[in-house]
């Protein structure tokens, strides 16, 4: 039976949530998050809209099959490491964008691209395990 009171709350809690999630991405890289914590976060506010209002709508809201998320992310951590060896540098080499960290810009680098990758790894696998168990 349909709680009236989750799916209010769902609709307050699941945004501020996900925004704390992005938060957590783009700070992992001077201190504690990244891209397996805020894919977690994330995976948490996903599944608490899927409780409060089953798992069609989290589909309609995501538009994209959570294994093309897996894959995509696959794809960004692997080209990560790829555009070091490009630059003549050993797999996975941080490398910074002309505005890094020492201009005192927000650190943009491969480190984030990679960062980016695990986030939709991850959050792709518990979004597939989250909807094949609230659809069976």
């Amino acid at each position: 039976m349909p709680s009236f009171i989750l799916q209010v709350a769902n609709r307050i809690l699941v945004g501020l949530i996900l925004v704390f999630s992005v938060y957590l991405l783009f700070r992992g890289h001077n201190a504690p998050g990244g891209g397996f914590s805020a894919a977690l976060v994330a995976g948490t506010g996903f599944s608490l809209f899927a409780i409060a209002e089953g798992p069609q709508p989290v589909r309609r809201a995501l538009r994209v099959d959570p294994l093309v998320l897996v894959a995509c992310g696959l794809l960004l951590a692997i080209a990560a490491g790829l555009l070091a060896v490009a630059a003549g540098q050993p797999y996975l080499t941080g490398l910074w964008w002309p505005a890094g960290p020492e201009n005192g810009a927000p650190a943009l680098g491969t480190p984030l691209v990679f960062d980016v990758g695990v986030f939709l790894v991850v959050l792709g696998t518990i979004l597939t395990l989250v909807l094949e168990l609230e659809e069976s």
